[in-house]
């Protein structure tokens, strides 16, 4: 009976040994797949926070420095606009009859030039291709004869050959209309557009063309 009772404590012990072993392995495998868990919760964690702020895509404006199409059409629109108006401005010396016009040319000049110089830095920093210098009297290239108030060949030749009052007239009549065409791009820029510069110049040009307009046709009607 004694060896018996022996042998039976022997497989309690042997038994015992064993289930702690397979506890401590269990205990391991907890760890183990602990980690994993963490490590599985990190990556929800990770997938989460990509989805909560997804990547901006190409096409939003934020992605492409705060501008969208609207804002390179107005820029590349505006450029060759602003190039004719400087470039019949500048035939007022010498042709104008009266210093009321040719003072007008000049301040027409001086607001122009400089946004014709943002414009064209506005196209460069976003990668976009600059108008060409002399696309301003190459009307024909851009599908721009008689649209957004653009002058044609034969309305620069016939500005370029006037002089005295028969320029003032002529220059004051086309300036008006060029105006207006300007006046258009920017209203289409100041709905369309995402760039806030780009905006803000599209309301300064409403702004001060709209009184130049006024102010031409007042010149004309004294005529």
């Amino acid at each position: 009976m004694k060896i018996e009772r022996s042998l039976v404590r022997r497989t309690v012990a042997v038994a015992a040994a064993g289930a702690t072993a397979l506890v401590l392995a269990a205990c391991g495998g907890a760890d183990d797949g602990g980690s994993v868990g963490s490590a599985g919760h990190g990556g929800h964690s990770a997938a989460a926070s990509a989805t909560a702020s997804p990547t901006p895509s190409a096409s939003t404006p934020d992605a492409r420095g705060g501008h969208n199409a609207a804002d390179v059409a107005f820029a590349k629109g505006m450029i060759p606009h602003h190039r004719q108006a400087v470039e019949m401005a500048d035939l007022a010396p010498g042709r104008a009859g009266s210093p009321e016009v040719e003072k007008l040319a000049a301040e027409i000049k001086k607001a122009q030039d400089p946004e014709i110089r943002t414009l064209s830095g506005w196209l460069t920093a976003w990668g976009e291709e600059v108008p060409a210098e002399g696309a301003a009297m190459d009307h024909s290239s851009h599908g721009m004869d008689g649209m957004d108030g653009m002058m044609t060949d034969q309305e620069m030749r016939g500005l370029r050959d006037a002089s005295g009052e028969a320029f003032d007239t002529a220059f004051l009549e086309l300036m008006v209309k060029h105006h207006e065409g300007a006046l258009a791009m920017a209203e289409t820029e100041r709905a369309d557009g995402a760039f806030a510069p780009a905006k803000k110049m599209a309301a300064q040009i409403i702004t001060s063309q709209s009184a130049e307009i006024e102010r031409m046709n007042g010149l004309l009607g004294e005529g």
